[in-house]
């Protein structure tokens, strides 16, 4: 009755439900129960993080955000609240992919095998590039991701399609990860990859090159996932007027949103930043610095039976 006041009179709402009216008002003036009280409250943090996560996030991540907030609730729960609230994730579903390959130039083999798992920052790197639209034409976006942690290590941004856009990127990467070269390069077969000088640069950094297989995309599916998530969280609900306002748009949710807060479900919910943080804290405090694999394996386990 209470949600449908104003609809119908409470004489005939009190009538079809077969209920008295002095009980109704008894009702309103009766103080909440404290389930109720502790659902509000739930409810308010709930609000708090999906307006910080910038609408993108849904009930799992609001729940990891809360449990490490320190609210104890279930993951149904909070599911419940937010559809009772009308609070969803903000999403847009169409995403396409596109690649241009030149066949005249070679193709390196598909070394990563849809083995998308690393033991270690710096061992295996993905690349990618997408399509950016504004009112002033494309904006050509290249991306390099540490496949350890999912996190963007590299990335440029050009209104030309040219090998230079995936060189640059290349070089920005080694230079944020203090030199160190991975032992792979995955991408796809475009042609920006199979460039000579491209190829050069790999060679010159001790670098194996692996590349997807033709026309299948899941051989680089998390480059691919990365751009989907990029496009369907952020870039197609806005409308960039220039490629500078495109730019700087791209660059603070990767830089500022993804890297450093995201939830990733891959991560067990931590962002690529904090993940990486706490495999590097365990190697120090262990003295086990250059012992990549048994710090990384300490990480993921503890992740794994973490109840958060």
């Amino acid at each position: 009755m209470k949600t449908h006041v104003g609809e119908a009179s409470i004489q005939r709402m009190a009538e079809v439900l077969e209920v008295s009216r002095s009980g109704y008002y008894k009702f309103l003036a009766s103080p909440e129960s404290p389930r109720a009280q502790a659902n509000q409250a739930l409810l308010t943090a709930i609000q708090a993080s999906h307006t910080a996560s910038r609408e993108t996030y849904g009930s799992p991540r609001i729940h990891k955000d809360l449990r490490a907030a320190g609210h104890e609730c279930s993951r149904k729960r909070v599911a419940r609240l937010m559809q009772e609230a009308g609070i969803m994730a903000k999403m847009k579903k169409k995403f396409k992919v596109t690649t241009q390959v030149d066949i005249q130039l070679p193709a390196a083999p598909k070394h990563l095998q849809q083995d998308f798992k690393a033991e270690a920052p710096n061992q295996k790197w993905v690349s990618d590039i997408t399509y950016v639209w504004t009112r002033e034409g494309w904006l050509y976006l290249a991306v390099i991701l540490d496949l350890f942690s999912r996190k963007v290590v590299g990335m440029t941004m050009s209104d030309r399609l040219k090998k230079e856009l995936v060189m640059v990127a290349l070089s920005q990467a080694l230079t944020r990860r203090d030199g160190q070269a991975p032992s792979y390069h995955h991408s796809d077969k475009g042609c920006q990859y199979t460039s000579e000088a491209f190829q050069a640069l790999l060679k010159a950094h001790g670098i194996t090159c692996s590349m997807s297989g033709t026309g299948n995309c899941f051989d680089n599916a998390v480059a691919e996932s990365f751009f989907h998530t990029l496009k369907t969280e952020h870039i197609y609900f806005e409308d960039y007027a220039t490629r500078e306002q495109a730019k700087a748009s791209v660059f603070e949710y990767v830089e500022v949103f993804y890297n450093n807060q995201r939830r990733h479900s891959f991560l067990n919910y931590l962002s690529p930043v904090e993940f990486e943080r706490g495999y590097v804290n365990f190697a120090k405090n262990l003295k086990f610095i250059s012992c990549n694999r048994a710090g990384s394996i300490y990480i993921r386990r503890r992740l794994r039976h973490s109840n958060d």
